[in-house]
């Protein structure tokens, strides 16, 4: 038995869990809704407060799917509750960025400005000009997003210039050393 897929997952108040036939999963909650498609070797039980997830058969595709189900549910119930949030912070002289209306502006040291428009789901706010934070409330979108927006300049090793998120250690290279030659 997964030692995950065994965890009951809880469903606070104002919640809603529902379970079609094909077991595609609906979760609606204060900040939104939510669907995943489950695959038809779990079965889901919906209790007091609780939904619990069991596989029907002992063999590798179920035991696979029976931890990512519980976990997929279990972030579509945390999402539509509290939401997710990355937060990024852009190193380097001259690199900052601010908010257009959906659109966020960066200048990261290139010619010209890049501009990422907030997809839907997705919300981006700039605290100050070098903290962004994406909230949402899918937690793959959340992460996706956050890791495009790092792709623009992601950080290097001797300087330590570039998007990183927030508490991420960067490892430092020693640079050159300008030793003679025999």
């Amino acid at each position: 038995m997964s030692r995950i897929g065994r965890l009951p997952v809880a469903l606070p108040a104002g919640v809603q869990v529902t379970v079609s036939d094909s077991n595609l999963v609906t979760v609606k909650g204060p900040k939104g809704e939510l669907q995943e498609q489950i695959s038809k070797r779990i079965k889901l039980e919906i209790g007091e407060g609780v939904l619990n997830v069991t596989r029907e058969a002992d063999d590798k595709e179920a035991r696979s799917a029976h931890g990512l189900s519980r976990t997929l549910i279990n972030n579509m119930v945390t999402g539509v509750t509290q939401g997710y949030e990355k937060k990024l912070q852009l190193v380097g002289v001259g690199y900052k960025a601010e908010k257009k209306g959906n659109v966020l502006v960066m200048n990261l040291g290139y010619s010209h400005p890049i501009e990422m428009p907030d997809p839907d789901g997705i919300e981006t706010e700039v605290k100050t000009p070098t903290e962004i934070i994406v909230k949402g409330i899918n937690k793959a979108f959340v992460g996706n997003y956050a890791a495009n927006v790092r792709k623009w300049r992601q950080p290097e090793p001797y300087k330590g210039k570039g998007i990183r998120y927030a508490g991420e250690v960067i490892r430092r290279k020693e640079g050159k050393t300008g030793g003679k030659k025999k």
